[in-house]
């Protein structure tokens, strides 16, 4: 039994949620978000309410039930208020500058690399601290972890681009000196 499937997913003011040809579709002042949905997991729409059940008794359908559940909060959340998540860049000379609808990143390669934003997503910097947002929640980790992935954070000076309250363990680097 999933607990958080057996919740009643609220629908707030101002969003509209659809069920077509096979899928779910969330509608906002944001824009609008469509997902299809395994045949394993029913979605009935009640009122003000959306529910999500088993469509039959497998064990499929009960793991996909939660994951369902949890993507119809996700996909109503995201309409109503973007999903933002920051990233920091760290290193002498390390930098990160937007280049028309790219991000181009200076990690101590011997060359910029630039990385292609999706549609859907924005992307601001500000002093080296890269902030992706948009209404896809899915989309936005995505990217995120696709940016971050060029130049993950090193465990000897912390050099990279991490999350933003990331925190990298420091290793020790050489020992210097006999040991007798």
């Amino acid at each position: 039994m999933s607990r958080s499937g057996k919740l009643a997913i609220k629908i707030p003011a101002g969003t509209s949620v659809a069920l077509e040809n096979g899928g779910i579709s969330v509608k906002g002042k944001g824009g609008t978000l469509t997902r299809a949905v395994h045949p394993a997991v029913s979605i009935s729409i009640d009122g003000g309410e959306v529910k999500v059940l088993p469509a039959m008794d497998t064990r499929l359908a009960r793991a996909l039930w939660g994951t369902y559940a949890a993507h119809v909060r996700s996909m109503i959340a995201g309409v109503n208020t973007p999903f933002s998540k920051k990233l920091d860049v760290q290193g002498i000379g390390y930098r990160a500058e937007l280049s028309g609808k790219a991000i181009k990143l200076n990690v101590g390669f011997s060359h910029p690399i630039f990385v292609e934003i999706p549609e859907g997503i924005s992307v601001t910097i500000e002093k080296n601290i890269i902030t992706i947002s948009g209404i896809d929640k899915d989309a936005v980790g995505l990217f995120t972890a696709k940016v971050r992935a060029i130049k993950k954070p090193e465990p000897y000076k912390g050099k990279g681009i991490r999350y933003e309250k990331e925190i990298v363990r420091h290793k020790d680097g050489k020992k210097s000196g006999a040991s007798a």
